[in-house]
């Protein structure tokens, strides 16, 4: 669990001397690499034995257990050192890689870490999407569910509102209004009309029927009078029944 603790640190860290960036060259990489103030550098390695007994790198291949190699060089800018475990002149076991840009050191993360990395910024913007959806929605026994939205309070804020045209009265309305005005109209008639706005109003001629003469209303009243007072004609007696003969 140490070591494990020790790689998740390693890979957020990096280490550069200044003094060694302006001369580096894949002869001199790996002794700038083994420098002591390097996190990465393990003194335990073969590297440090093989440097101590001023051997060449040569001898590695005859010795056991962890070393450091170059395995790739693009200069100036880029190298990469790889530690494996050697447990035979053929055979070796990659335990990790760093790669020097411009004499800044940095720990290369392997598959695991890298996807447990993606996973983990995958499944927490997810979290953040669902948080904030869920502070949008709202909820009432009588709507239900519904989404309320920030720009949506800042778009109704923005649009002009229009305010509905309200009808004064109603088609029933209207129907019996003009219904009581030509009663009214027919009842008393306008006494003056303006024919054009602004013109001074006409007085209305009303004709007036001529009354019959008195004296003829007078007959006619008689009329029913005398035709009522005369006698009725006598009517006839019932047809006296007649014996039969037999």
């Amino acid at each position: 669990e140490a070591s494990t603790d020790d790689d998740n640190n390693l890979l957020g860290i990096s280490w550069v001397d200044s003094g060694w960036v302006p001369s580096l060259n894949p002869g001199n990489v790996l002794d700038y690499f083994s420098e002591r103030s390097n996190p990465f550098y393990d003194r335990t390695c073969n590297n440090e034995v093989v440097k101590m007994q001023r051997l060449t790198l040569e001898h590695l291949n005859q010795m056991v257990g962890v070393e450091y190699i170059l395995l790739h060089a693009q200069e100036p800018i880029l190298y990469i050192i790889r530690k494996q475990q050697r447990q035979s002149p053929t055979q070796v076991i990659p335990l990790a890689d760093y790669y020097i840009i411009a004499g800044v050191v940095y720990q290369a993360p392997d598959l695991g870490t890298v996807i447990s990395s993606r996973v983990l910024s995958a499944v927490h913007g997810i979290q953040s999407a669902f948080d904030e959806s869920m502070s949008y929605c709202r909820y009432h026994p009588s709507k239900g569910y519904w989404w309320h939205f920030k720009d949506q309070e800042e778009r109704e804020k923005a649009k002009p509102k229009s305010k509905k045209k309200e009808e004064p009265s109603s088609l029933f309305q209207r129907h019996r209004v003009d219904t009581l005005l030509l009663d009214l109209r027919s009842k008393f008639p306008p006494t003056f009309y303006q024919p054009k706005p602004g013109e001074k109003p006409i007085p209305v001629e009303v004709k007036k029927e001529p009354e019959p003469p008195a004296e003829t209303v007078k007959q006619e009243e008689r009329e029913p009078a005398t035709k009522s007072s005369a006698p009725a004609p006598p009517s006839k007696p019932p047809p006296e029944k007649r014996a039969r003969l037999q």
